[in-house]
């Protein structure tokens, strides 16, 4: 394959202070090429490439004369002073410290300047660790070392974190490691001697080669042992943390002011990390009577490959989105979106850039929000946090949701679901809510738990309204709530063109109100008309979701209520999942199991039959089993079941803590004792368990 520069920053889409009224404007400097710079400025450049802000970058690269530049460096470090009413600058002292040591001592194995090296740029980042364990000799595993570091919370870091360096294929630069992406097998001398799929069989085999190492393979947190033993995207953006931290506490302000911009978008990036513009929206559902969180990202830029075989172009993303509620994870979900597309469509797509959209049900509750999109192709990668509410549907309170708006609506059958699309209307986005005159002004909102009242009698007005104190452009546009049939949640599009529209600032505002027009709700929306003729629009990556797939959303929202304590919330929607595709296994047996958790054990035994004939779920068929026999207290019979499924998979602690009880409770100690250590050195954590051990031992004297 050959690999292609990364595409350019969509030319199309520029800064908004750009983009108002004809009758303003501005001029930028001609940027500079940094070959074209004095060799001390492109030195100062490799120095702060880890620190540097893209905007103060931008704005470095538009200045024309050397004392400007020495200006700017100087404000440069001010700006990262802690204690400017000093002669001393600190941080600047540390990190020339840091930059020497890299160049000096962390060049090993590579004909690179050590600032260049992942070891080099963890040093440069975050300093010296507190501790380094080194395997570098270690039979079995390629040569590695293990750097340990204490976080700081304010930069959302662990108290605790551990980075890997390791020797890919056992020679050559230290790489860093990361879980996620590179997997524990990568760190086998023979990765092939065990299945790599298999990440429980990978983990054993480095915990029994390198005791020492195994706590850190699976989580940048020591210890941290993921959900079947899989690596987590978690660390991707534990990583993106570290990386970004010299960032957090400077504000690029300073650096956009010194040219008189405001707004200034940076286009440049060192680090793989990807600037990104982002829409978020929750839209209830008519059709699934679900709360929906819709996302539409566009990185700035876009690596891609040419694969000549077939004559294609091509970029791979994978989005993962978790909501949390504090610091427990209440749901996380994931999607992949291969992009393949003709030579004849590159410069489009380089004109336009790519959004990627997708959209997942949530329950009640106040949540953040985590993106994480990835290119596997440069290995870059976007991400964005935000807040996110989704208000509770009681039936006793009116609420207006929305407006979300676009820049087209189309028209879609029923059979499909996909972001921004409400019953059969489909809203293009741009993150960017700017448009051109040849645009539609495309409008999404919906009233819920109304009154039959207010919808008989009531309407909503659309107000779209320019900010600029003279001349600015007001239209109005009614709607009857009547027009649709009445429902929970009433859902209402709307388009028109902005032919009529001068370029400006706008505001557009829904009102919902009664026959005389009462408001009882509003809400508003801003955007930006262009003066440009044309306003590109990223392309977009969607995989709708057929409609006979829905009862995965009813599954996804299960687990979220069974994640925040509500038991009887999440019953009702597995029920309703089940029936609404009473052939999926997989979702039977995860019902099951939150029965048993929820202590429900005749029915979990009942709702588990069907999951008997699919030898693919045949480890949680029997662990069902053997659990709610078990709570029934049927602990003789329970032990036939968690036996069988111990053969398939002999890692579970749920399994090997069921099967330890029962041979307590039917008088094997010794055996009971043997598993339920087997347990304690998978997760020492188990306080229960660990009693029981005690209670055991000392039985048995």
């Amino acid at each position: 394959m050959k690999r292609l520069q990364n595409m350019k920053i969509l030319t199309g889409r520029l800064p908004l202070v750009i983009l108002i009224l004809v009758s303003m404007s501005f001029s930028s400097e001609q940027m500079i090429k940094e070959k074209d710079l004095a060799r001390k400025y492109r030195e100062w450049l490799d120095l702060t490439s880890y620190i540097i802000l893209p905007a103060e970058k931008e704005v470095f690269f538009q200045l024309q004369t050397d004392q400007d530049r020495d200006i700017f460096i100087e404000s440069f470090w001010k700006q990262r002073d802690p204690t400017p009413e000093t002669p001393q600058n600190e941080y600047r002292e540390e990190h020339l410290s840091r930059f020497a040591y890299a160049n000096s001592k962390l060049r090993r194995s590579t004909p690179r300047e050590g600032w260049r090296t992942d070891m080099g740029r963890i040093h440069i980042v975050l300093g010296p660790p507190a501790s380094i364990e080194r395997f570098d000799s270690q039979p079995g595993v390629h040569p590695c070392q293990v750097w340990y570091y204490r976080g700081e919370s304010i930069k959302s870091l662990p108290p605790l974190f551990a980075l890997v360096f390791y020797q890919r294929g056992g020679s050559g630069e230290y790489k860093l490691y990361n879980p996620a992406s590179d997997g524990p097998a990568s760190l086998l001398v023979r990765p092939e001697a065990v299945d790599q799929t298999d990440y429980a069989a990978v983990y054993e085999k480095i915990k029994e080669l390198a005791p020492a190492l195994s706590p850190v393979v699976l989580s940048l947190v020591p210890g941290e042992f993921p959900f079947n033993f899989t690596p987590s995207p978690q660390n991707t953006i534990l990583l993106a943390n570290i990386l970004e931290s010299p960032r957090k506490d400077v504000n690029p302000r300073y650096a956009t002011d010194f040219l008189h911009f405001k707004g200034l978008v940076s286009t440049d990036y060192l680090t793989n990390y990807i600037e990104s513009t982002a829409l978020v929206a929750v839209i209830p559902d008519p059709i699934l009577n679900l709360d929906m969180i819709h996302i539409s990202i566009s990185p700035r830029k876009v690596s891609v490959d040419f694969y000549e075989p077939k004559n294609q172009y091509f970029c791979n993303f994978k989005l993962n989105a978790t909501l949390k509620k504090g610091n427990e994870l209440v749901f996380q979900h994931e999607r992949d979106f291969p992009f393949y597309f003709p030579p004849e469509r590159k410069e489009n797509i380089e004109a336009n850039g790519i959004a990627v959209e997708d959209f997942f049900p949530a329950a009640e509750g106040e949540y953040q929000l985590s993106v994480l999109l990835q290119n596997s192709v440069g290995r870059e990668f976007s991400f964005f946090e935000k807040k996110i509410l989704i208000p509770a549907r009681d039936g006793q309170k009116v609420n207006l949701t929305g407006p979300v708006i676009g820049y087209r609506l189309r028209t879609h059958g029923l059979d499909s679901l996909m972001p921004f699309k409400v019953s059969d209307r489909q809203l293009s986005v741009d993150a960017n809510n700017t448009f051109s005159m040849r645009d539609e002004l495309a409008v999404i909102f919906t009233v819920s738990d109304a009154p039959e009242k207010l919808w008989r009698q009531g309407r909503a007005v659309i107000t779209v309204k320019g900010l600029r104190s003279e001349g600015a452009s007001e239209k109005k546009l009614s709607i009857q709530l009547a027009e649709i049939p009445y429902g929970r949640i009433l859902s209402y599009t709307r388009s028109l063109p902005l032919a009529d529209f001068t370029p400006d600032y706008y505001e557009l505002e829904v009102a919902v109100g009664d026959e005389q027009d009462n408001i009882a709700l509003s809400s508003k929306a801003n955007l930006v008309v262009s003066a440009l003729e044309n306003v590109s629009h990223p392309v977009t990556l969607v995989w709708p979701t057929n409609a006979a797939m829905k009862h995965f959303f009813f599954y996804s929202l299960a687990y979220q209520y069974d994640r925040l304590s509500a038991p009887d919330k999440a019953e009702g929607l597995y029920e309703k999942a089940i029936s609404l595709n009473p052939e999926y296994t997989r979702g039977i047996a995860e019902y099951a199991l939150f029965l048993v958790n929820s202590g429900k054990f005749d029915r979990a035994l009942e709702v588990v039959e069907p999951v008997a004939s699919d030898e693919k779920l045949a480890f949680q068929y029997y662990l069902v089993k053997g659990l709610a026999l078990m709570g029934k207290g049927d602990y003789a019979k329970a032990v036939n079941f968690l036996l069988e499924g111990n053969k398939i998979y002999n890692s579970d602690v749920r399994l090997l803590n069921g099967l330890g009880t029962c041979y307590y409770k039917t008088g094997r100690k010794k055996d009971a004792l043997e598993v339920l250590n087997v347990s304690l050195r998978l997760n020492p954590n188990q306080k229960e368990i660990k009693e029981l051990v005690d209670r055991i031992n000392v039985e048995l004297k």
